[in-house]
């Protein structure tokens, strides 16, 4: 893994395929990390330079800073700041499970994004996202409580459980991929401190909505690539590919919100057709 500082701290990230290649952000969701593409990296096109940066949202392995800005606002200013760090240009973004990246451009700091990629993800009022979101948020109030969730989390037939992981993956996700996830965490003390930041977050969902609604702003090519899940819904894919001008929606059959997990090599095609007809 190589690191990034930002203002938050040390951001780990990995680097797949061309490194002289147009860049592919890929980014994961709450307690989750790089490791959420390992199914489906494979089976991406070559040509194209691949970051999956570790972002502090309780899967990643290196504790930020004490006195670093880990709400909603700050996170989505961590994706920002990674993409100067690099000095990324023409990125095609690609979002997953937590909306946040979907703020850059009502903050104005999407200028390095060329071409975006939103899977099921956290949109409009949508956050914490549907039950599992709220059940996981307040499973996250405390370091305690966090840390108990992670154990919990870590038992397949629990993890399978409907009010557990079972509305996020349809599919099991492997053992291998989620011990990768809690491993830190469970560990230090430090890394559930910022998840536990974070998920201190208040969310106004007039805010939420009017700052969702900015996409109207963001004028290039956009793949909404949705699925019929319990968690992130169906109108929600619609009412995005309708905001971005240049959007379109597409169905990953057969998945809940993990399309890369419950379906990496569809995803991965999808994701890959996109690229290449919408290259700069």
């Amino acid at each position: 893994m190589k690191t990034v500082d930002v203002t938050a701290g040390s951001i780990e990230y990995r680097e797949e395929g061309d490194p002289n290649g147009p860049p592919v952000v890929l980014l994961h969701g709450l307690l989750m990390n790089d490791s959420q593409w390992d199914l489906a990296l494979p089976a991406l096109p070559s040509g194209f330079r691949y970051l999956l940066p570790v972002l502090p949202l309780g899967g990643h392995r290196v504790p930020m800073r004490e006195d670093a800005d880990l709400t909603l606002p700050g996170m989505v200013g961590i994706v920002a700041d990674f993409l100067d760090e690099l000095d990324l240009t023409d990125v095609a973004l690609v979002v997953t499970d937590w909306g946040g990246p979907l703020f850059l451009t009502d903050i104005g700091r999407d200028k390095r994004v060329s071409r975006l990629v939103i899977c099921p993800s956290e949109a409009f009022d949508n956050f914490p996202p549907g039950f599992p979101g709220k059940v996981a948020w307040l499973a996250s109030r405390t370091t305690g409580t966090a840390w108990l969730a992670m154990r919990q989390l870590k038992i397949g037939w629990l993890r399978r459980q409907r009010l557990m992981f079972g509305m996020m993956a349809k599919r099991p996700v492997p053992q291998h991929i989620f011990d990768k996830w809690v491993a830190a965490g469970l560990a230090d003390k430090a890394v559930r401190r910022d998840l536990v930041k974070y998920c201190r977050t208040r969310f106004d969902a007039d805010d939420l909505i009017r700052a969702t609604d900015r996409l109207t702003e963001f004028d290039r090519p956009a793949l909404v690539l949705w699925s019929d899940n319990p968690v992130m819904p169906a109108d929600h894919g619609r009412r995005l590919a309708d905001l971005l001008p240049q959007g379109r929606l597409q169905i990953i059959d057969d998945a809940y919100v993990l399309v890369m997990l419950d379906q990496p090599e569809r995803t991965a095609q999808a994701i890959g057709e996109f690229l290449a007809a919408d290259s700069p």
